[in-house]
């Protein structure tokens, strides 16, 4: 399974926990298991559990960079999206910016309104712009 396709379950992950507030054992489990690649086994370990570890962190990030937007009011999906970039961003150095930005743009093209990927793609600019100070 591709890194892309991995991604975009955790991508799911993230969405359902945005609900819940919770971790889904069942449905990381069935994510999971449709993989046998050990390196994505790890990155989906990593990612979904540390947005869930750093969420209050990630939180304000966002908060920080999404001028003029409630955090509330931001759709699940774009912010789901946004989650996992910025974790990759902060904590994956092995993943360059440049890949996260792009992936989680698709995402959102993907899953969101025709207008999401404009606000996801400014968000992480900026938090791209400030970590690479």
């Amino acid at each position: 399974m591709s890194r892309k396709t991995v991604r975009e379950h955790v991508y799911k992950l993230i969405f359902e926990y945005l609900f819940s507030g919770t971790p889904n054992p069942r449905t990381y489990a069935v994510f999971s298991a449709s993989d046998g690649e050990q390196d994505n086994a790890e990155y989906m370990q990593t990612v979904y559990y540390g947005v869930i570890e750093k969420y209050d962190e990630l939180k304000s990030i966002i908060i920080k960079h999404a001028e003029g937007f409630s955090y509330d009011r931001i759709f699940k999906p774009d912010l789901a999206a946004l989650l996992l970039s910025i974790y990759e961003m902060k904590y994956m150095p092995d993943i360059p910016n440049a890949v996260s930005i792009n992936e989680a743009v698709e995402l959102v093209k993907t899953y969101s309104t025709d207008k999401s990927h404009v606000f996801v793609n400014g968000v992480l600019a900026s938090v791209n712009k400030e970590l690479s100070h």
